[in-house]
């Protein structure tokens, strides 16, 4: 293999792992901001009733 060769072979390897990088930066961003969404989310949701699922009612 020439140097030529080579060296193409290494630029094109950089180009693909920084694309990778990238997805993989946006990807967690995006988790984040869902995480964010998500926590705002179930501090608007109501306390449930203070007596709710307090007794279990079982006949048989």
């Amino acid at each position: 293999m020439d140097i030529a060769s080579i060296s193409m072979a290494m630029s094109q390897f950089s180009v693909a792992q920084s694309a990778s990088l990238q997805v993989l930066s946006m990807s967690k961003d995006m988790a984040e901001q869902q995480g964010q969404q998500l926590a705002e989310m179930l501090r608007s949701v109501p306390a449930p009733h203070p007596n709710l699922g307090a007794r279990l009612d079982i006949s048989v």
